[in-house]
Order: C-alpha cells, then structure tokens, then sequence
C-alpha cells in the first residue's frame, strides 16, 4: 500500500494513493490511522478514473512525511567506502539532516553559492512507524511503517574542507525524499539506482550494505528516540559524482518509486 502527502487546495494532507492516480485524502498520518476521507482526487499527470469524476481538480505531491529529523548512515557499502579511499566502519556512522533540508518529488535542488561540487547520493530510506528507544534488533521491523527514495545530495568540496559533515549535507533542498511512502517490501534485497539525465550512475542492492536495516534500527535508537514519520537513509552505493545546473537527477528503488529533482543555480 502506498501514502504520501498532497497538496489539496490551501491544505497539505496525507493521503493514500491507490492505482490510477486515485487519491484518497486522510485525517492523520497514516501510521496513527488508515481511515480516509470520502473525497476522490487525482495526481497530476495522471488520466481520469471512473472512480472520480473527470473535472475533478488534480493535486500534487509533496515530500511524503515531515520528519523531526533524518538519521543518516554514512559509508555502509563496502563499494562506497572503498571510493571514498576510507576503512569500512565497525559500527554504523551516523550523521543528521534538519527536516528544513526535506523537499519532495518535482522540486528543485537549489545549488548554495558556497559550494563547488553539488553530489547526488540515491539511498534506501526507512519511514518509522512507531517511537522507538533501545529497541532489540529482532523486533526492529515492528518500528517501520514503510520505504521510500531518498537523495543524501551533499556538497563534497565542503565536505572535505570541514573535516566533518554538517555544513556539507544540511543546506535547504538537500534532502530530497518521495515520491511516496511503500509499506509492502522486503528490504533485505532491493535494487537502489541513481540516473543524472537518463544515465546510470549508481546500482546497486541493499543486500551488499554493510549493516542492514535491523541492525541499523536498534543502534539508531540506542543513541537517539525516533519518532513516527522520521526518516533513516540506510547509505549510498558506489558511483557517487557531480550535478551540474540543470541536470535531473532520479533516485530509484526497486518496489517503491523514482524521486526526481532538478538541481538548479539559485539563492536559497
């Protein structure tokens, strides 16, 4: 099943996104309740449903949660580390995003004017369900509401000018997430692509990471609580590089979606 949120005239709502572009907006996120409203609404560029009458006004999509925060996992493919020239970690390593990096699909990556290389990262991202605190690697998919597409994009130049990674990884736009929320797969071997202009830069499976998702959990909430609609970007394979303005990037994960966004020079 599939959610994400939406934008329905002068309001942002969840909703559940059914087949043929029907839209079924919702009162709560939907790890609180699944119930939804009677209206029937439609995606942008989708084709009218019988289910709805065809002048119903399209909505679009936004980011689909709005996190307190995003838990990051750094160098957790061995092909990842190995490009970067640095030892495979013995723990996870853990860095944030600030919800204010968070847009959704369709939007643009703004370009800041202090940097000079702009990467994309594709990742496996993790929707929590639940509050979860010290939590036992066993039960840790009990805490997961659903999946989607992250970008990590981050400015490399200044990732290696700070020694470390907050200023490079925490600007406005740089944390693009969506298009929507899956909650049927089975993370332990899903395809995670990334394409600049149609090409493929990055492909790989999570089945390669070096921590996988349970065990990513309950470290996670060993050090901090996570809260319902946060978000855990489990890391990026190799293949890493640079946009340039204009480029359109997509990030795909196999059973959830494509995100795409379009990196643009600007002032944020």
């Amino acid at each position: 099943m599939r959610f994400g949120r939406v934008q329905w005239g002068r309001r942002c709502v969840y909703a559940r996104l059914d087949d043929d572009g029907i839209v079924r907006p919702m009162r709560q996120p939907p790890w609180e309740s699944t119930a939804v409203m009677p209206q029937l609404l439609r995606l942008e560029g989708s084709q009218p449903s019988r289910a709805f009458d065809e002048d119903a006004k399209p909505v679009r999509l936004l980011a689909p949660c709005q996190p307190s925060k995003l838990v990051c996992v750094g160098l957790n493919y061995r092909s990842h580390a190995t490009e970067m020239a640095e030892a495979e970690p013995t723990e996870p390593l853990l860095f944030l995003k600030p919800p204010s990096a968070v847009i959704g699909p369709g939007e643009d990556i703004i370009w800041p004017p202090m940097a000079c290389q702009v990467d994309h990262e594709a990742e496996l991202g993790i929707i929590i369900g639940k509050t979860a605190k010290n939590i036992e690697t066993a039960k840790a998919r009990e805490y997961i509401f659903g999946y989607t597409c992250v970008n990590d994009v981050t400015a490399r130049d200044l990732q290696k000018k700070d020694g470390q990674w907050t200023r490079a990884k925490s600007f406005d736009t740089f944390a693009p997430i969506g298009p929507w929320i899956e909650t049927e797969l089975d993370d332990r071997d899903v395809r995670v692509e990334c394409r600049v202009n149609g090409g493929v830069t990055q492909r790989d499976s999570s089945a390669l990471m070096l921590f996988d998702v349970p065990r990513l959990l309950a470290f996670i909430s060993r050090v901090m609580t996570l809260l319902p609609g946060d978000v855990v970007a489990t890391g990026t394979p190799s293949g890493i590089g640079p946009m340039v303005p204009n480029d359109v990037v997509e990030v795909e994960v196999g059973g959830v979606g494509v995100l795409r966004n379009r990196l643009v020079s600007g002032r944020i």
